[in-house]
């Protein structure tokens, strides 16, 4: 496949592709100097490279859903159980396989750690991969 940029337009063996104004701005740094390749686009800037088709954004469809270790969608103030012995980081401190928490608080907005609770040790933030839903 051939490709050719004048006037503002990519062209193809088939004809024109994308023009600069509806090529959209990189969803890594922002830069609008993106530029076709095939079907994906790319940003020069930052070497990140995307679909064309795909959506815009994870986070536009929605919050996440939290699911437990078992694929059991997980809500704020359900009861769950941990799946196995967790080390407390910095600390001595183990927190038992079998421990049930009460009352658990979903966090969207600390990585891969989602939720929030309270044990007898203290107060902890858990990834849900390590919890079922009791």
């Amino acid at each position: 496949m051939c490709k050719l940029y004048a006037y503002g337009f990519w062209f193809s063996d088939k004809g024109p592709l994308l023009t600069d104004s509806t090529l959209p701005a990189c969803p890594q740094c922002g830069l609008d100097n993106t530029y076709p390749d095939g079907e994906l686009l790319i940003c020069p800037d930052c070497a990140h490279e995307w679909s064309a088709h795909a959506p815009a954004s994870d986070e536009d469809s929605g919050p996440r859903i939290i699911k437990d270790a078992h694929g059991t969608p997980l809500a704020d103030g359900d009861s769950v159980l941990l799946v196995k012995d967790l080390k407390v980081k910095g600390s001595s401190t183990v927190i038992k396989k079998s421990t049930k928490i009460k009352g658990i608080r979903l966090v969207y907005d600390n990585g891969d750690h989602d939720v929030d609770c309270k044990t007898e040790q203290g107060p902890f933030i858990l990834k849900s991969e390590f919890l079922k839903k009791a």
